[in-house]
């Protein structure tokens, strides 16, 4: 399963992600962490550098089975539809498993209920 939070800095995003992961023992991918990890690594980020990353990384673990959890701002239409196309590769198209986007409002205090919804219509119980 691919589960995608997106959503304004501040939401609650990586929060509930973590725990999420921690609960249901997916893996988190943390853009902001991986975009740290290239610039202390001298790498110029100035575009989808981190999103990249992730997106190998995900596949990978996909392939392998696991549960992902992308936390990103997810802000415009190629990065949603990059992931798309992760799921494609790796799930095939999902038939592998499901693949679900969560987007979310600068104060949605729904961020939990939509992340547990999404949850429960991939058949994971869990209460972040």
């Amino acid at each position: 399963m691919l589960l995608i939070l997106g959503g304004l800095p501040g939401v609650g995003k990586t929060a509930v992600a973590a725990g999420v992961a921690r609960e249901i023992g997916a893996v988190h991918l943390q853009i902001d962490s991986i975009e740290q990890a290239l610039r202390n690594s001298g790498v110029d980020v100035s575009g989808t550098e981190g999103y990249e990353v992730a997106y190998a990384v995900a596949e990978d673990n996909l392939r392998l089975g696991r549960t992902v959890i992308a936390d990103s701002v997810n802000p415009v239409d190629v990065t949603r539809s990059a992931w798309r196309g992760v799921a494609q590769r790796s799930l095939g198209g999902g038939a592998g498993g499901p693949v679900r986007q969560v987007g979310t409002a600068p104060t949605d205090p729904r961020l939990t209920v939509n992340v547990a919804a999404s949850l429960r219509a991939c058949g994971v119980e869990s209460s972040p």
